[in-house]
């Protein structure tokens, strides 16, 4: 598998409006993200070496924001793969159905924000790999 970009997922830089004491807001509002957010969650306590996600999503789209610290986003779309830092509180990653995405090198005290497109439903999951490479056939 070749590392190139994996069209339909890249970042969006989020507004970072600073305060005169050196603290920073961050705004995420409706025309930000090309989706209805109905579903936030987030990833803490990671274990050092630890991997999340590991699945891909047939139609849920995902947002995805380093609220504190970093971490990688490898994304694979069957032919390509392509890995993603993200070190900011102020980006966030898009992430379109039909993508296998694993979560890794998590930093320690990392957070991971997830705005996703709709509910928790489990039959939207693709948890094999294997299964994932037949789905994109």
């Amino acid at each position: 598998m070749k590392e190139t970009q994996i069209s339909d997922c890249y970042k969006i830089d989020l507004p970072k409006i600073n305060a005169e004491n050196d603290s920073a807001l961050s705004v995420i509002e409706k025309d930000i993200i090309p989706f209805e957010c109905k579903r936030v969650f987030y990833l803490y306590n990671v274990p050092d070496k630890a991997k999340r996600g590991v699945h891909a999503h047939k139609e849920l789209i995902q947002f995805l924001i380093p609220i504190s610290g970093s971490f990688d986003v490898i994304l694979k779309d069957s032919q390509n793969e392509q890995k993603i830092s993200l070190t900011r509180p102020n980006e966030g990653l898009l992430i379109k159905p039909g993508i296998w995405s694993e979560l890794e090198n998590f930093s320690e005290g990392a957070v991971c924000l997830v705005l996703a497109s709709d509910t928790y439903d489990e039959a939207d999951y693709i948890r094999n790999y294997t299964d994932f490479l037949m789905f994109k056939k």
